[in-house]
């Protein structure tokens, strides 16, 4: 899989034939203000919840798209169909199976109201199963027991996982969450952005490796395969 990071919890990630672009916020965000919007090619949005920070570029990249589909809850998904974006709803606990492989609709403990105020449902992370991979976005979330039932029914390869605290969990809480999960290889996300949630990078990279864990931090605009 080819992961390319496009700024605090937006990734496009490829796998197999399909492009995977997960909580699109670009263009507001003046850290990603050298990536151009329109140039994005991709077949499924994901959305974990309704929040600005993780839909404010939907519309534009869904309508230079032609036939995308967007994976979210059912209230993003029906918001969104508004504006003649067409979509696949999902809800907690759920799976379906795309061309690119299988969907897991998962648990994530934070809050979701989109842009014009409209209720947002309920939050949630995503893991993915394809003929070669499997990982685990996790959205914006705090630390939860349910992320144990992940690594019962999941062997993951790599994790999305949020650090930068306030509002969702840190640096810490995630360190234990990649213990819950299992999973070795850490990409961290949701971090730097705004004030709020400026971190220590070696730091964070430490505490990882203290639990022998790889934090990965990319560059905006920088892609590695996994």
């Amino acid at each position: 899989m080819k992961i390319t990071y496009l700024g605090h919890a937006c990734f496009l990630i490829e796998v197999g034939n399909a492009n995977l672009l997960f909580d699109p916020f670009i263009s507001p965000n003046p850290l990603a203000k050298d990536i151009d919007v329109n140039t994005i090619k991709a077949d499924y949005i994901l959305v974990s919840h309704g929040h600005e920070d993780h839909v404010a570029d939907v519309a534009t990249i869904a309508n230079n798209n032609q036939d995308i589909t967007l994976v979210s809850n059912y209230e993003i998904v029906s918001w969104f169909e508004k504006q003649n974006i067409s979509g696949h709803p999902m809800n907690y606990g759920g799976n379906k199976t795309f061309d690119f492989g299988k969907v897991k609709y998962v648990n994530a403990v934070h809050s979701s109201v989109l842009p014009d105020g409209s209720y947002g449902g309920n939050p949630g992370g995503f893991v993915i199963e394809t003929a070669n991979e499997s990982f685990y976005y996790a959205g914006d979330t705090a630390l939860t027991y349910d992320m144990k039932l992940l690594s019962e029914f999941h062997q993951l390869d790599v994790a999305f996982l949020p650090i930068g605290d306030n509002f969702t969990m840190g640096v810490d809480d995630a360190v234990i969450a990649a213990e819950f999960i299992t999973c070795d290889k850490i990409v961290g996300m949701h971090y730097d952005t705004f004030g709020y949630i400026e971190i220590d990078k070696d730091s964070a990279k430490n505490k990882f490796a203290e639990k022998g864990k790889e934090l990965i931090l990319l560059d905006i605009a920088q892609t590695i395969s996994i």
